[in-house]
Parts: structure tokens; sequence; C-alpha cells
């Protein structure tokens, strides 16, 4: 049986919601993480045999994303590519599969990863291709019903957060110190370049017809510390 290595591993910024990247793709920026990865392996993309790429809401994308990320990346048409949706296990998922797949001798050198642009998932409505007789139309959150929305018990996901805590005795005063911890983390782990290795910059054309370079995440300098304590629940009117 053959052994696995990770040659390179790397990322692109995290945006926030609508925010910098709403403007870029899941299929663009898986692109550009993959084109990423393979410059700083060494390996030349012609050697790459197969590619997996974890991708959850892949509606608006168009067919089979992990092709389109791979070519945009400059991988080869003859070049076998996967989507995996395993929910948030999804890029995990891809990762196991190549790994299986090198064990088992099918296997070189693969590609592995996930996209996702949840700025991006559009709206369903759902009886609009046969049209409406009469009345009012009801819009879909696809983000919700394709991500976010536990399918069996009828629940936004969010709400795990809530009944574990309850169960842990988890409170709400504990909950908003750890997030502001996070966010602390977050920022020094940047003002320390312990990201700078795992980063693609992503390039893009602002309003202007300007080049706009992102080479960090977006959401930690937008956190207002003293809002956090009066935010209101999301989930559940009693929740923390």
């Amino acid at each position: 049986m053959k052994e696995v290595y990770i040659v390179s591993a790397v990322r692109t910024p995290i945006g926030s919601f609508g925010g910098k990247l709403s403007a870029m793709t899941a299929i663009e920026l898986g692109s550009i993480a993959i084109k990423g990865a393979i410059s700083k392996s060494g390996v030349d993309a012609s050697a790459v045999q197969e590619v997996f790429m974890g991708n959850v809401i892949s509606a608006n994308l168009g067919q089979a994303p992990a092709r389109q990320a791979a070519i945009g990346a400059g991988i080869g048409y003859q070049v076998p590519c996967t989507t995996i949706n395993k929910v948030c296990a999804s890029g995990m998922k891809a990762v196991m599969l190549a790994a299986q797949s090198i064990l088992l001798g099918i296997n070189d050198v693969v590609v592995a990863g996930g996209m996702e642009s949840m700025s991006n998932v559009p709206f369903y409505i759902p009886k609009a291709r046969f049209g409406y007789k009469y009345g009012n139309a009801e819009l879909i959150d696809g983000l919700v019903k394709d991500g976010l929305f536990e399918v069996y018990y009828k629940f936004p996901m969010g709400n795990c957060a809530d009944n574990t805590a309850k169960e842990m005795n988890i409170t709400r005063e504990q909950q908003d110190e750890y997030a502001i911890q996070s966010y602390k983390r977050s920022a020094a782990a940047w003002e320390a370049g312990l990201f700078k290795d795992e980063i693609v910059p992503v390039e893009m054309t602002g309003r202007k017809g300007e080049t706009i370079l992102m080479e960090e995440d977006e959401e930690f300098r937008n956190v207002m510390f003293d809002k956090i304590p009066s935010l209101r629940p999301v989930f559940d009117k009693n929740g923390t």
C-alpha cells in the first residue's frame, strides 16, 4: 500500500457575508485555491490525475462545479473531477477520497479541497416553472433550504448550538466571552503573520476599474466588541 503525503495546502481569505468576496463565485474562488496549491507544491498541473472538490450549495453554479474549478486552474479537460456534498464535511471528505485513491494505487497526484460562496446562494421560486394561477409567490432562501436547515426534524442548524448550550449549561456570557476571545486571537494571529504562508491572495476589479488585492480574512476587522452582549438571539427567542 502506498504512503500518502499532503505536499501543499492553501486557502483564499475568508470573506464576510455580502462582503468583498461576494463578487466572486464559489467556482472562481475554487480555481484560485487550486492554482495556488499547485503552484506552492512545485508539481506541474499536467501531473494531476484527479480532482475532488467539496461544495454544499451548487445552485446556479452550472454543471460539474469541481470540473469548472479545475479547468479554471489550468488542469486539463481529460482529468476526472468529482464534486462532493457532505454538508460541512464536504472538503474533508474530498481529501479522504483523494488519499484513498492514492492508497489503492489508482492515482499518484490528486487535488482535493472545498469551495463555497454563501453570499451568492440564490432564492428559489418553487412553482414558477409552470406558472402561478393566482395569488402571491413564495421565495425560498437556498442558503437555508440546502445548507442551514435540519431536514429531518425541521429546524435551523443553529438551534443545535442553542440546544447544546442548554444541555451543557453554557451561559450567554460565556459564549460572548469565547466569541470575543476568538476574534482577538484571529487578529493577533494575522498581526503576527501566522496565516501568511497559507493564503492565496484574491485579485478583483473595483467599481472604478481599479485592481483590488484581498490578502487577509475580512470578518475579524468588522466586529464591534461593545455590541456583542446586546445582540439578540438568532434562532430561538430564548436562545443564547
